[in-house]
């Protein structure tokens, strides 16, 4: 929290290259706090910023109560590039920002507990080119039955990563829906689909080669033949907006124009 004696706000700094956000932090009249994201958050911040995707995840699964500015994070999460820092610092000691809500996901692969995942959740043959055969439910309503190498169930901040680059349209965090897209599908007139906030289950019905679980870039468990996946909305993390966060809407390395 704020220094109650002279309002100074205490901002929490993870990530593997740190010193550059707590330098703009300090000269900005901010008190940063280095460290894990454990530490960090014990030592009860104002804020966090989140330096670079892996930190930014690092933090999320530890489920911060307080507001997260990512730095290098994706677009997905509006993050500020590393070029902004001083003007994101300054906006954020000021006051001069607003925040939205990301969805998490627990994903179980082995019903021994979920692992959180802020971007997306794959199941995917463990070997190039193997084909499984996959039904997926969002709710209680089947979706499809396929086969493809695998297929990734994203947030709309995911769908600006794995999942674009496999077809998903870029969805705004206040949608409340998911993505799901096939990975390298067997029949070419496979369709994407988008769907409400729900649990999703993912069954494997036949495998040439094993079928690995993932949540964003961790390795959770194995599918199994008839023994479901089931990836689950689970909280949200509360991200800071800034001007100069990038926008979901702008493609990789560009800004939008102004109107």
């Amino acid at each position: 929290m704020a220094d109650e004696a002279d309002g100074t706000m205490r901002v929490g700094v993870v990530g593997d290259d740190a010193s550059d956000a707590a330098a703009a932090l300090t000269a900005a009249g901010a008190q940063p706090v280095v460290d894990d994201p454990a530490t960090v958050l014990d030592a009860a911040p104002d804020a966090v910023v989140a330096v670079g995707e892996a930190g930014l995840l690092a933090l999320v699964r530890r489920r911060p109560s307080v507001p997260v500015l990512p730095v290098d994070g994706g677009a997905g999460v509006r993050s500020v590039p590393a070029g902004r820092l001083d003007a994101a610092a300054g906006r954020l000691v000021d006051g001069d920002w607003t925040t939205e809500r990301h969805p998490l996901l627990s994903v179980d692969a082995d019903a021994g507990g979920g692992s959180l995942a802020l971007y997306d959740a794959m199941a995917v043959t463990s070997e190039p080119a193997h084909i499984s055969e996959f039904t997926v439910t969002a709710g209680d309503e089947r979706v499809a039955r396929f086969r493809a190498d695998g297929l990734v169930v994203a947030t709309p901040a995911g769908t600006r990563g794995y999942a674009r680059a496999a077809g998903a349209p870029v969805i705004p965090p206040s949608a409340g829906v998911l993505a799901i897209v096939p990975v390298a599908p067997f029949a070419t007139t496979l369709d994407h689909w988008v769907v409400p906030e729900s649990t999703v289950s993912v069954t494997v019905e036949r495998d040439d080669a094993s079928v690995d679980v993932l949540a964003d870039d961790r390795s959770v468990g194995v599918a199994t033949v008839d023994d479901p996946v089931t990836v689950d909305t689970d909280g949200t993390v509360e991200c800071v907006r800034l001007q100069e966060g990038q926008s979901p809407f702008a493609g990789p390395g560009r800004e939008l124009e102004k109107l």
